[in-house]
């Protein structure tokens, strides 16, 4: 009888595990975290404690700050959802879906984060960024075409990155001051440029 008190104290209660539910937690506090904190300032442990887990939880999910960081970036399945419908439209479809996510976002976007790490001229920021061009030109790599389609997906990388850093980061001149349907309507124009190519 002894024993068998002593076993069924000794046995630990099961505890309720929901992966999913953690997974998603994690990823909205790397988020605001890393919204808030930029990449180098931002640590697994405060994730954690925004989280509501443990340090060690994080990383069975996800290994390292790094893919953290990558996972919590808006990834191929928001381009993919994009691409399908007119090639006539696409321009518009993606400047309105970055546009409107930025805005929404008001500063707490895992790429302003990016961005204002690049200013750090931390060695990890090229390697995450580099991990992101490549998850986005997967995408992109489905309708631009052509011997010089990665020079044109760069392009218009670069063209999202600069309105990212002149209204999301510096937040001054004519692009942040700039209605977001006028600011649509811009960026529409120059990448419907870069997705056509130059003319033969």
């Amino acid at each position: 009888m002894y024993n068998s008190v002593m076993d069924h104290e000794a046995t630990p209660r099961r505890r309720v595990r929901d992966p999913e539910a953690h997974r998603t937690a994690i990823l909205e506090a790397a988020r605001a975290a890393f919204a808030e904190r930029g990449y180098a300032r931002a640590t697994i442990r405060d994730i954690a404690r925004r989280a509501g887990i443990t340090h060690g939880l994080v990383m069975r999910h996800f290994g390292s700050k790094e893919q953290l960081f990558i996972a919590a970036m808006p990834g191929p399945k928001d381009l993919e959802e994009l691409m399908p419908g007119p090639a006539s439209t696409l321009p518009e479809r993606i400047a309105r879906a970055f546009i409107e996510r930025m805005d929404r976002a008001d500063g707490n976007d895992p790429f302003i984060a990016l961005i204002r790490s690049a200013a750090s001229d931390e060695p990890t920021v090229a390697g995450l960024y580099s991990a992101m061009r490549e998850r986005s030109a997967a995408a992109y790599r489905t309708v631009v075409t052509g011997p010089d389609a990665e020079e044109r997906i760069d392009l218009l990388a670069s063209q999202l990155i600069g309105i990212t850093f002149s209204r999301y980061v510096i937040g001054s001149g004519p692009l942040a001051d700039m209605d977001s349907e006028r600011l649509i309507e811009f960026l529409s124009a120059s990448l419907r440029a870069v997705l056509q190519g130059p003319e033969p």
